[in-house]
């Protein structure tokens, strides 16, 4: 392996691995961890609770405004802003009193704000100084979040056990803080001729309509929505999803760490296969992999290994997503509406979050079990994989 680009960029990824890892891409472990503890303290329903992750509709606009911002000023005015924000939200949910809609309102903050701490800001640092090595730089930045949840899901668990949520809050809100002011400075200086470009994209006008007459656009962004669908399980429910199966709170504790480990595994799996394979059967093998953890989810099996295995499969297609959908834009679209292209993509993720914590929240008001939910965003699942499969005949 040439080791030259990553040397000669290196201060390019640590900023974009340590701006990832303090930013919103933890949201999903940290609710994951605290809701029950929320939901015991406060009385909050689970289908309640679940509404929670409608908020992410916001994401829709929030996300693809964040990356048009992003190509047209850069990643560090962007960034600046959520790497405010995002902390600032944490102390406000540690003085919560048990309104949850102001639980509702700060995740509308970080949904409205927050995203420019996202993929869609920090991989442009990746797409403009990486060539050959760039599946796997973007797997090393994705993978930042993970390598985060993985080992603090146990230690947050353990701190809130000890001391309380609101404790728990506060060391988020410290750790995200530190991590993003380093991530700021680090961030190196838009280079003059990148810089050119966006303002030369600012004037265009036309970049929009050159993107929603891409037929590599619709099929990604398609795929996309239909494999995400179960990300409204795992990105706020999957520790009371299985404390439901009579797993104790340690074991659920684990189980989040491996979906973490899942997520670790496959970004970096993932962005070394997208340097070696074509794109569309990475995407299609790795989007497909929650079909066989959801099947097994809404069985009855109480085995712990079958549950910690559906638990992996789900982490890794999560981590696939990540650098698939940010390979893709880089693959298919020019660099100067790279950002913007993405944060189109990372909307549909968003809508089907947003549409999946709304059917989640129905069939468990009629159900009272994930199993429906789970065998929905399976059929999902094995639609929106096949259709990657398109993209072959379009080079």
């Amino acid at each position: 392996m040439d080791r030259h680009e990553l040397r000669k960029n290196g201060r390019a990824l640590l900023a974009a691995t340590l701006g990832m890892s303090a930013g919103i891409g933890l949201i999903g472990y940290i609710n994951s961890v605290v809701a029950p503890y929320l939901l015991a303290d406060f009385g909050w329903s689970r289908s309640q609770f679940a509404l929670a992750s409608t908020v992410t509709l916001l994401t829709i606009l929030c996300i693809p405004l964040a990356g048009r911002c992003t190509d047209l000023f850069g990643v560090r005015r962007v960034a600046a802003v959520g790497i405010v924000v995002f902390p600032a939200s944490f102390l406000v949910l540690s003085a919560m009193q048990g309104d949850i809609r102001l639980y509702f309102a700060m995740l509308a903050v970080q949904a409205l704000l927050c995203t420019t701490t996202s993929a869609t800001v920090y991989s442009r640092l990746i797409a403009e100084n990486f060539q050959v090595h760039r599946g796997l730089a973007l797997g090393l930045i994705a993978a930042g979040p993970a390598v985060v949840g993985a080992i603090g899901s146990p230690l947050l668990t353990a701190l809130i056990d000890a001391l309380g949520w609101r404790s728990g809050y506060l060391a988020i809100s410290a750790f995200c803080a530190l991590l993003g002011l380093a991530a700021l400075l680090l961030i190196p200086p838009r280079r003059p001729a990148v810089a050119a470009q966006g303002r030369e994209t600012r004037r265009a006008g036309k970049d929009y309509g050159a993107i929603v007459r891409s037929r590599p656009f619709w099929i990604i962004a398609a795929s996309s929505l239909l494999c995400s669908l179960p990300h409204a399980l795992s990105a706020s429910q999957l520790k009371l999803m299985l404390s439901d199966r009579a797993l104790s709170s340690t074991q659920a504790g684990f189980m989040v760490s491996v979906f973490a480990a899942g997520v670790i595994v496959a970004r970096i799996v993932s962005g070394l296969a997208l340097d070696r394979w074509p794109a569309w059967l990475v995407a299609a093998v790795g989007m497909g992999l929650p079909l066989f953890g959801l099947l097994i989810l809404a069985s009855s099996t109480a085995d712990l290994v079958l549950i910690g295995f559906a638990v992996l499969l789900l982490g890794m297609s999560f981590g696939v997503e990540g650098d698939i959908l940010t390979y893709l834009a880089a693959r298919y679209f020019p660099l100067e509406i790279y950002s913007t292209v993405l944060g189109l993509l990372l909307g549909s993720v968003g809508a089907a979050m947003a549409f999946g914590a709304a059917l989640l929240s129905i069939t468990l008001a009629q159900t009272e079990t994930y199993r429906l939910f789970m065998l929905i965003s399976a059929a999902g699942v094995a639609v929106g994989s096949l259709n990657f499969l398109r993209l072959r005949t379009l080079g």
